[in-house]
């Protein structure tokens, strides 16, 4: 997030931004020079990734980004406060909508996701919403029903795969470097968001760590395999924050079944200390008939052995092994 925060209080006028866009500013360089600039509402801060959304939005010369958290607690990363001065702040949903949106980030309480989704849809406003969908089938139908209906552009926030060590992963895989793939196994741990106690309360998240942590793995794994899921088998507990208010799981494991016979276990637990150096990570272990690899996400490092690598390690293992059976002539 900029350092140069909106000073400006919350008035009678709807909508507002901080003290002015400054001199020599990204923004400013947009502005001035007569490109038509996208329209992007970020709708809610309740998420931890929303104000990363805002500073990037704010930060890019081709667009105007307006902000809107009209159910925000009194906190100094709620509402108006604390947003860039390039953006501008709209108190309610409904005067967001109104604005003819190129597009919008949805990062509220994941609840709420369908009436926002639909509001959205209805205006024609193009989407990325962030994960999960939904709390509950049902919405999650009515969610793309509406996307349907209306036929507007529509993506889930899903990054992991385009990270570019998970697309030389999938570039690698495809070249038939490792084989046919037989076992998966991920890890997506980290820290538990105590600044956001919604994460723990089941009627706002849907769930915890078994929510908020399987579908970045998942989703990696649908891309490698272009395979359905048969079975689905999972295990949560709420011993890691035991503390903490709610009644969502804190740490899980699934097992997943594939339809050629892959299976993958994921690790979804908030297991990472607060006094970790770092929030937490993302890895992916993939076992191949011809070969291995790794792939530690956050890190961007990929390593492995394919079959030839193997043959060779082989290899000079065969002539260790003769070195010592046969003595050495003076």
């Amino acid at each position: 997030m900029s350092p140069e925060t909106a000073t400006s209080s919350q008035t009678g006028n709807s909508s507002q931004t901080g003290s002015g866009v400054k001199a020599g500013s990204s923004a400013e360089a947009g502005r001035s020079s007569g490109i038509r600039r996208l329209k992007i509402g970020v709708a809610s801060r309740a998420h931890v990734h929303a104000d990363g959304f805002i500073a990037l939005l704010a930060a890019a010369p081709e667009v105007d980004v307006y902000v809107s958290d009209p159910d925000a607690p009194d906190a100094p990363d709620r509402g108006h406060r604390g947003i860039p001065r390039e953006a501008h702040y709209v108190a309610g949903y409904q005067e967001l909508f109104d604005r003819s949106l190129d597009g919008v980030v949805i990062t509220s309480e994941t609840s709420y996701h369908r009436g926002l989704i639909e509001r959205a849809t209805a205006a024609g406003t193009a989407i990325l919403c962030e994960k999960p969908l939904a709390t509950t089938a049902d919405d999650a139908r009515a969610i793309a029903d509406a996307v349907r209906r209306h036929d507007v552009p529509f993506l889930i926030a899903y990054p992991v795969r385009f990270l570019p060590v998970c697309r030389d992963l999938l570039a690698r895989y495809q070249s038939g470097l490792l084989g046919e793939v037989v076992a998966l196994r991920g890890t997506n741990n980290g820290q538990l968001p105590v600044a956001r106690d919604w994460f723990t309360d089941s009627r706002l998240a849907g769930g915890g760590a078994l929510f908020d942590h399987v579908v970045h793995l998942a989703d990696l794994m649908d891309a490698l395999l272009a395979a359905r899921p048969t079975t689905v088998s999972a295990t949560t507990n709420r011993i890691l924050h035991a503390d903490r208010p709610g009644t969502a799981e804190t740490a899980g494991l699934v097992l997943v079944t594939y339809d050629n016979g892959v299976v993958a276990a994921i690790d979804c637990s908030w297991s990472q200390p607060e006094s970790a150096p770092t929030w937490g990570g993302l890895t992916l272990n993939v076992t191949g008939t011809r070969g291995d690899l790794y792939v530690d996400a956050f890190r961007q490092r990929l390593r492995g052995l394919d079959a030839a690598t193997v043959d060779k390690l082989d290899v000079v293992k065969n002539c260790e092994a003769v070195r010592r059976l046969v003595p050495r002539t003076p």
